[in-house]
């Protein structure tokens, strides 16, 4: 099963390397996973002990980041490494304030690969977020001695490890990952049906992210005076069946705000069109009237989990078709409805949130756009539905501090401070 592994890794490179001919992101994580060994080289040499977090995407390296930074203040001696397998987790954070020593891509699977990249450093912690499991590296790490943890673990009945033909793969997991730090029970139970018991429910670590974000500076220049005493809808990450909702709400309720920040920045010269009156972002600079603006779109990257604290409602895409729904939580800890597509099975937040009458979910557009009309008019109904979103998110456990304790309780004294 190792060889028929190996080959898939082969055919995956082959596969990637083929749709980089046509594919922007592709080619942009092909040509960054060149650079990731000399990366690491001139960051770190092999004496230095070193902290490692994987994400797969900006989503994962939001939920993983409240560990890594208990981590470094528990050791501030070690070196952060971060890695990313997504361009849109990279692009995120390369570009911000970061604590990490290193940001890289994820080196392909290979064996030699992964010999070449962990040669330049030693790796004491390494931990994974959610579920991007990568064999030889977690074999690799495990015979060098590192602790290897999965945050925020998410088992689900589709996955490998649960086909008739997924044995491998789980003695993979039993063999080299020190321990299993689950999002929910359901989670948890099915890893025991599978003899995965180095495991234990610690919750989502992405409630104390979005707690924290909620304590922060999330003043954004501009937005205020664009909202006036009006009521505001965020359409956040929003693909084109939530830019459609959108039309039909400035069209419906011309009084109301509106703040479209697309998923694909690449977008905008078509919400232009669609919205032809909009102001983009980028043009607020003292010499415009924003205030006569009724639809304002965000044609740059990191401003969405601040733009929440300014609105009344709000709409998350990703959830009207496959591609997945986005972080619902950013919005819900400001205390706001939060609205999305029903196309969420890797998301347990989502049905919490809604038994807890926080958001709701929509098989169509049509009944989205016909409840946030409903709902613009109803202040009762909105103020009822936003205070249930924000104690949804206030009283979750506090992952961080639940995975922490066992993370030590591992290490011997003379690591702890």
């Amino acid at each position: 099963m190792k060889a028929l592994y190996n080959l898939f890794v082969h055919l995956l490179i082959s596969a990637m390397k083929i749709g980089a001919v046509f594919n922007y992101k592709l080619k942009k994580g092909l040509a960054g996973r060149r650079q990731s060994c000399d990366i690491v080289k001139a960051k770190f040499s092999p004496e230095d002990r070193v902290i490692w977090m994987h994400a797969a995407s900006l989503g994962e390296y939001e939920q993983g980041l409240p560990v890594l930074e208990k981590l470094k203040d528990q050791f501030p001696d070690r070196k952060i490494l971060i890695t990313f397998f997504s361009p849109s987790g990279y692009d995120n954070v390369i570009h911000k304030h970061h604590m990490a020593d290193a940001i890289c891509y994820l080196p392909f699977d290979t064996e030699r690969w992964v010999n070449v990249f962990t040669s330049s450093f030693r790796t004491d912690i390494f931990f994974t977020v959610k579920y991007d499991y990568w064999y030889n590296l977690l074999l690799h790490l495990k015979d060098q001695g590192a602790q290897i943890y999965v945050i925020s673990a998410l088992f689900y009945e589709k996955q490998v490890f649960f086909k008739p033909y997924g044995g491998w793969f789980v003695q993979q997991l039993r063999e080299t990952v020190s321990w299993f730090f689950h999002q929910t029970r359901n989670s948890y139970g099915l890893a025991k049906t599978i003899r995965i018991d180095h495991s234990s429910i610690a919750g989502d670590t992405r409630f104390d992210r979005v707690r924290q974000r909620k304590t922060s500076d999330n003043h954004v220049p501009y937005i205020a005076e664009f909202k006036q005493n009006k009521k505001l809808i965020v359409f956040g990450s929003s693909w084109q069946p939530e830019e459609q909702i959108a039309l039909t709400v400035s069209r419906n309720s011309p009084g109301t705000k509106i703040i479209i920040a697309p998923h694909d920045l690449k977008r905008t010269e078509q919400l232009k069109q669609t919205f032809p009156q909009a102001l983009l972002y980028s043009e607020c600079d003292g010499s415009v009237d924003v205030i006569a603006a009724s639809v304002l779109i965000i044609d740059c990257i990191g401003l969405l989990s601040k733009l929440y604290s300014y609105a009344d409602l709000a709409v998350v895409g990703g959830g009207f078709h496959s591609k997945g729904l986005h972080n619902i939580l950013e919005a819900a800890t400001f205390g706001i409805p939060v609205f999305f597509g029903n196309h969420y099975s890797k998301n347990p937040e989502a049905d919490q949130l809604i038994a807890q009458n926080g958001g709701k979910s929509f098989s169509e557009q049509l009944y989205a756009s016909d409840y946030l009309l409903k709902i613009l008019k109803d202040e009762i109904l909105m103020s009822k539905m936003g205070g249930q979103a924000g104690q949804f998110v206030d009283l979750q456990p506090n992952a961080t501090g639940i995975i922490m304790k066992k993370i030590l309780s591992q290490m011997p004294p003379s690591e702890r401070k």
